[in-house]
């Protein structure tokens, strides 16, 4: 008995020595694992976070419920350091901003080609770019890759992308919320590049020009979300479709509500290219405006108008639109309504007549509820 307890003993003993043997090496991957966490309103350290994070990769963790107030930009262009390797910014209630008593207009976000972002749970507010700086007011994902998990975009400038300038990148947005930027194009959000929407909204944007809430010139496609409430000064007050840079894609919206948007020339909800075909899968467009003239396109402008926006390498844009192309019968795949409804828009639904298929099909807008016989 006292022979196999000892010999127990010993086993144990053994297996703890390799435990032991073991550790330091976990530890030391532990620790090179282990996530920096950042002090509240501490810009130093975050920077420098941003910085190591760049160089060898990791995590950061900002301070819940905490604003971190930018009161002057990193570089010329941006109030962080530029995302150059795999960076990955979590927050609980956390504000990362372009402080009010900040001089100079800078954006937050600049993530370069190469560069990885992902960002959790922080809301991204107040960066301002000018022509001559940029585009993207709350952030720039220049080729790189950018996602955003319960993040919201809010209070941004820029002069493409308000709130979100994707160029030719990866743009990935989950349970998110883009709302109140204001933009020349695209108020909320601009992409000529691939963009996966799923959850979250688009609402309040302002577009100058083309675009409230989304300008869409790549590879785009959204996923329940809410696109509410945007305002365009002249096409496209929900979304529109053209190209950037002669980049161009298609637009597919899944159980997505496109809701009270207005537009001021044409195209309250959806304001579509003669290139870029859009699709709808059992989604609404409702209760958008045109204020053009009374044959424009509350719901859904389809004219078969060329939009071109180009971008120079000082900043500076520039547009071109050609006319309508000739048709002895609209295209049926330029807007395919699958399962989908436009009802209750002003003035029309879609425009010009039969230009989108099934769009003023009976059953289109849902059946009201007949009062019943006495």
């Amino acid at each position: 008995m006292t022979d196999k307890f000892r010999r127990a003993t010993f086993t144990a003993a053994t297996g703890l020595g390799l435990c032991l043997t073991l550790l330091p090496a976990g530890q030391a991957q532990a620790q090179a694992q282990a996530p920096t966490r950042v002090p509240c309103n501490d810009i130093a350290a975050l920077r420098q976070a941003v910085d190591a994070a760049n160089s060898g990769g990791g995590s950061i963790v900002l301070a819940p419920r905490c604003v971190y107030n930018l009161s002057n930009a990193d570089n010329a262009d941006d109030g962080l350091p530029e995302i150059t390797g795999n960076v990955r910014i979590s927050g609980d209630g956390t504000y990362i901003q372009r402080g009010t008593s900040a001089q100079a207009p800078f954006r937050i976000f600049h993530v370069r080609q190469g560069g990885s972002l992902t960002v959790e749970s922080v809301t991204v507010r107040g960066g301002q770019t000018t022509v001559n700086s940029g585009h993207g007011g709350g952030f720039f994902n220049d080729r790189g890759s950018l996602t955003l998990k319960h993040v919201t975009v809010t209070g941004n400038q820029g002069s493409v992308g308000g709130g979100i300038w994707n160029q030719l990148g990866k743009l990935v947005l989950e349970n998110s919320t883009v709302r109140d930027n204001r933009g020349g194009f695209g108020g909320g959000i601009a992409t000529n590049g691939t963009m996966r929407m799923s959850g979250g909204a688009i609402r309040g944007n302002l577009g100058g020009q083309w675009g409230g809430g989304l300008a869409n010139a790549g590879d785009t496609k959204l996923n329940r979300v809410s696109v509410e409430g945007n305002t365009s000064s002249d096409h496209g007050g929900g979304i529109m479709t053209l190209a950037i840079n002669t980049e161009t894609g298609p637009l597919r919206a899944d159980f997505t509500k496109v809701r009270g948007n207005i537009a001021q020339v044409d195209g309250g909800g959806v304001q579509t290219g003669a290139d870029e075909p859009t699709t709808l899968y059992r989604s609404t467009v409702s209760h958008n405006t045109s204020n053009g003239a009374r044959t424009s396109g509350g719901g859904i402008a389809n004219p078969g108008t060329s939009f071109g926006l180009f971008i120079g390498t000082n900043s500076t844009v520039k547009t071109e639109k050609s006319g309508a192309k000739a048709k002895k019968q609209p295209t049926p795949f330029e807007v395919n309504l699958i399962r989908s409804t436009v009802f209750k828009n002003h003035p029309t639904n879609c425009a010009p007549p039969r230009s989108v298929p099934r769009c003023e099909a009976v059953g289109s807008a849902p059946a009201e509820k007949k009062p019943s016989a006495s």
